[in-house]
């Protein structure tokens, strides 16, 4: 069901359902939430950060969290969940603005005074734990349980929303942010807020800070010290996003601690450095999808991940800064020498492209948005883009029936990358038995990833013997 359909009716009579393998979902209405109190009396326009402008933000980011039901409580989320995001909207109002080029062809957000953010109410007719808490979903079937607005309904709703209840009481909150308004740290604060509101937490941890302009905004005169063109190209008309490399599929990879540390001790005696999870598998898996995409020797690859710069810039932006706060970092190397060289010499160029995160990195970044805007700043191709969300504070978005039991990002369209691959945490439920490790979830052109699939198995039988 396109969201355009929903996003027509504001009316309380359900849809007809839709299948989406064993689950049957049904729309029931799409809700027009408004702050709980007015925050503004005046219509005005706020501007967006030179880090919000990135060209490869320029994306609907798509997630969802899956709670389940507890005897702890009775409470209907229909009740409680929109309640909760109502009165969040009051300190979060930017959320349920429109976006909208300025003359200058970056985005601002137009904030009116009768402005509202779209919340799609559903229901479905099993239970979380007849589809194995989304533990290892069917991609296709979970698209349904987050919007998926066109480009012309993203400019007017920026924000939409979509709760999902099932027959067992345990639910689905679905979200679909243009990655202008916030990342994923910014966009955790205002579900934070929600939820400790619906707990009836008092206290506010964040008062959320806007001022992005006059924070991340260029230097008088700008100028760009730090090698950032190093990884960035100009190439005005490309879209990163529109490269034709077929079709592309998502699949879930599950990384056994045994596996990971077996992997790390070898990597550590071969090379006498001290390398993190992130830099051993996140090389593990970017060479195996090279390998398995059989890109050519001589072409040039990228490894794009985020690097949270709140306490890197000086002075460091406030704990209520919900901008986008990272930038992406990168490491590059040629295809041929990828697949041939030893995987701790990956690991060591992922771990050495760390260091350029430095104050005048992210100022010359913001520097090379304010000069070359204009001329299509891109990482080019051959870009896979990494992101780690084991530990971005999903659990403290409880409601009252507790952390999300799952989280599952459904973008395709990340960081310069049209095939992202995400750490995530296994679901805190012990009921599945995976509790001693955690998931990747990998996209991939279809072409590769049988392949890719023998690579991983490749991983979990520790075949470590030729890295």
């Amino acid at each position: 069901m396109p969201f355009s359909h929903v996003l027509a009716t504001n009316s309380t009579t359900p849809h007809q359902p839709f299948l989406t393998g064993k689950m049957k979902v049904q729309v029931l209405e799409t809700a027009l939430l408004r702050p709980s109190a007015a925050p503004f009396t005046e219509d005005h326009t706020l501007p967006l950060s030179h880090l919000d402008n990135d060209h490869s933000l320029n994306v609907t980011f798509r997630y969802l969290r899956a709670y389940t039901s507890t005897t702890a409580t009775d409470r209907d989320p229909f009740q409680v969940i929109p309640s909760a995001l109502s009165a969040a909207l009051h300190n979060y109002y930017p959320l349920a603005g429109s976006l909208r080029r300025a003359s200058n062809g970056r985005y601002e957000l137009l904030c009116r005074v009768d402005q509202s953010l779209p919340l799609v109410k559903a229901s479905v007719d099993c239970t979380l734990e007849s589809v194995n808490y989304l533990e290892d979903p069917d991609m296709n079937s979970v698209e349904q349980f987050v919007p998926d607005p066109s480009p012309e309904e993203t400019m007017l709703n920026p924000c939409t929303l979509q709760l999902t209840v099932f027959k067992c009481g345990g639910f689905i909150l679905g979200a679909a942010i243009h990655n202008s308004l916030c990342d994923g740290l910014g966009a955790t604060q205002f579900f934070c807020m929600a939820a400790d509101i619906a707990r009836g937490v008092n206290q506010v941890k964040y008062q959320p800070v806007w001022d992005r302009s006059t924070l991340l905004g260029p230097r008088n005169p700008p100028k760009v010290e730090a090698p950032v063109r190093e990884f960035l190209s100009l190439e005005k008309g490309f879209n990163p996003y529109k490269q034709d490399i077929g079709h592309v599929v998502k699949e879930c990879f599950y990384v056994e601690d045994e596996c990971l540390d077996q992997l790390k001790a070898l990597l550590s005696e071969q090379s006498g450095l001290g390398l993190t999870t992130f830099e051993i598998l996140g090389a593990y898996i970017w060479r195996a999808k090279v390998k398995a995409s059989k890109i050519q020797g001589d072409e040039i690859v990228k490894f794009s991940y985020l690097m949270n710069i709140r306490r890197v810039v000086k002075p460091a932006l406030p704990a209520g800064y919900w901008g986008n706060g990272c930038v992406a970092m990168y490491a590059k190397v040629s295809a041929k020498d990828l697949i041939e060289q030893p995987l701790w010499k990956t690991a060591e160029l992922i771990k050495k492209s760390k260091s350029n995160a430095s104050d005048e990195y992210v100022r010359s970044f913001i520097d090379l948005q304010e000069l070359h805007y204009e001329d299509g700043i891109n990482a080019g191709k051959g870009v896979s883009g990494f992101t780690d969300w084991r530990h971005l504070g999903h659990s403290a978005v409880d409601f009252g029936w507790g952390g999300p039991i799952t989280v599952l990002p459904l973008s395709s369209n990340f960081l310069g990358s049209m095939e992202p691959c995400f750490f995530l945490p296994y679901a805190s439920s012990n009921d599945t038995g995976k509790n001693k490790g955690f998931k990747v979830l990998v996209s991939l052109r279809e072409t590769a990833m049988a392949n890719f699939r023998q690579e991983m198995e490749k991983f979990s039988r520790k075949e470590f013997s030729k890295l």
